[in-house]
């Protein structure tokens, strides 16, 4: 058996696969806000930080190891798995002084890990994904090398205000004591896998390529970002190495506190983005993911790692070997429900039954679909921009926003240079077949849903049985598969169409980008 947690922003989960049999064979779940209310974080995050700042409590992840884990003992042999790796939300930040390796290398089974990590803690509050607070320190960062394309050149990112790099740089500035205090700063990844096996382990190429520190070239961290970003950086980041590594065996805090086998290994942890491609089974190029959430992110494998000119698009590490790309689009279900609420409407007028209404190409009716700031392209729009009026009928406004949507996430991911073979669709609006459907169509591409709800601890797991020598495409096949009756395949009428209206969106964005400058 093999075991995948994912500690995400508002949840620790875990899954058990069982190769032999192509099952899963369990999951469970933490919730941050449902089941550790005394860190006031309903959502996994600190509400109210001030000037864009999102920080969530560490010990609050902390705890929720230990709540898992009790959770897992009671449900399910833990004996019985062979390795474990872990997901870990992108860009969150841990910061750590020089009793923490001491501490995991004793943790006591008959106390608490949380009592006995949290004295290590240099820095109170981690920064999540969500942060926006660094635009001065992602400036500072990108003159001292030569611009955010030098910066992109090498780690694959312009500076980006979320990116490890800047927050470790503001850390830096705000509270120089605790900074120099510092002897560790791990990912959320990399510091739940450390609790794992009781020592301070490496961060992967995946997750490591997310923090503007990474040389994608090299796959060391890059001498000059570090000078840029804080100093003495370099000793205070764990060494960099391949996802598959397996970096020992699991503490023995978890052997005797909830049965795992003491020879059970830990394998390197990744971040949620990587986790995900290798739980989608999109590890090779031509399989693009599309994950329809709070906020759309669009994915897929790499065989170089070309860089986005524009800047907006990321490249990280392939678990699996190789890079990935990564475009995040923070106008995704946000969008949607803001418009589902101003026109008090229903999901059913999303779906096949409502897109009905309206014709393809929408009769050349444009939704540039920012309802609140855009990060790709990245703007400050206060509300979405539209060439016909904002009274038009609700089917009207539903479409153009579909469809600019996608329209968007077409556009900016033209980069890539490769058009997608197959696009596998996760999260919450997946199940909607009129959106799945104009995706086919936009892309002209055929669709799948994926079966299992969380693809990153899927990842997680199935890393951790390649790693142990299980062939990662019969794990693929085993438990990559999409949900029954789930495909559809575009309308090739509808090619022209499209190609016309991505001109038509194109116009208006240049137009309303340049009336802002």
């Amino acid at each position: 058996m093999f075991l995948g947690l994912d500690s995400s922003t508002q949840s620790l989960s875990a899954l058990v696969i069982d190769p032999a049999s192509g099952r899963i064979v369990h999951e469970e779940s933490v919730n941050f806000g449902t089941d550790l209310p005394q860190y006031r974080s309903p959502s996994g995050f600190i509400p109210g930080g001030p000037d864009g700042e999102v920080h969530a409590d560490p010990r609050m992840w902390i705890e929720a190891i230990d709540l898992l884990f009790s959770r897992l003992a009671e449900r399910t042999d833990l004996g019985t798995i062979d390795a474990v790796a872990c997901s870990g939300q992108q860009h969150g930040s841990v910061y750590l002084d020089d009793s923490f390796a001491g501490r995991l290398a004793g943790l006591d089974s008959g106390s608490s890990l949380v009592e006995q990590l949290s004295p290590a803690l240099s820095r109170a509050t981690s920064p999540i994904w969500m942060d926006t607070a660094t635009g001065a320190e992602c400036r500072e960062i990108a003159d001292a090398v030569g611009g955010d394309d030098e910066v992109c050149r090498r780690s694959g990112s312009v500076a980006i205000e979320r990116f490890t790099g800047p927050q470790i740089r503001r850390f830096f500035k705000q509270d120089p004591e605790a900074y120099s205090k510092t002897a560790v700063i791990h990912l959320v990844s990399s510091f739940v896998g450390s609790i794992l096996a009781g020592k301070n382990i490496a961060i992967d190429h995946g997750d490591g390529a997310g923090m503007n520190l990474l040389n994608l070239r090299s796959l060391e961290w890059d001498s000059d970002l570090l000078d840029a970003t804080a100093p003495g950086l370099g000793d205070k980041l764990p060494a960099t190495a391949p996802s598959a590594t397996a970096a020992g065996e699991i503490s023995g805090y978890f052997a005797s506190k909830y049965g795992l086998s003491s020879s059970c290994k830990v394998i390197l942890s990744t971040g949620d983005n990587p986790s995900s491609l290798v739980g989608m089974g999109a590890t090779s190029p031509g399989t693009f993911v599309i994950s329809l959430g709070t906020s759309d992110t669009f994915f897929a494998a790499m065989s170089e790692p070309v860089t986005d000119p524009a800047g907006f698009g990321h490249v990280f590490g392939n678990p699996a070997g190789g890079f990935m790309s990564l475009i995040c689009f923070r106008n995704g279900s946000l969008a949607r429900e803001q418009l589902r609420d101003d026109l008090g409407l229903g999901w059913d007028d999303f779906d096949v039954a409502g897109l009905g209404k309206t014709p393809a190409g929408n009769e050349g009716r444009i939704m540039l679909p920012f309802f609140g700031p855009e990060i790709t392209p990245r703007h400050d729009f206060t509300g979405p921009v539209r060439n016909f009026s904002d009274d038009a009928p609700p089917e009207v406004q539903v479409r153009a926003l579909l469809e600019g949507q996608f329209l968007n996430m077409r556009l900016h991911s033209q980069w890539l240079g490769e058009k997608p073979t197959l696009i596998r669709l996760t999260g919450g609006a997946s199940g909607n077949d009129g959106i799945a459907g104009l995706i086919a169509d936009i892309f002209q591409a055929p669709v799948e849903r994926f079966a299992v709800a969380n693809g990153a601890a899927l990842g997680a797991a199935i890393r951790a049985a390649h790693a142990c020598g299980n062939d990662l495409a019969q794990l693929t096949a085993a438990f990559c598969q999409p949900a029954a009756d789930s495909r559809i395949d575009p309308d090739p009428d509808l090619a022209a169409v499209y190609e016309a209206e991505l001109a038509r969106y194109q116009a208006l964005l240049g137009e309303a980008m340049e009336r802002r400058l």
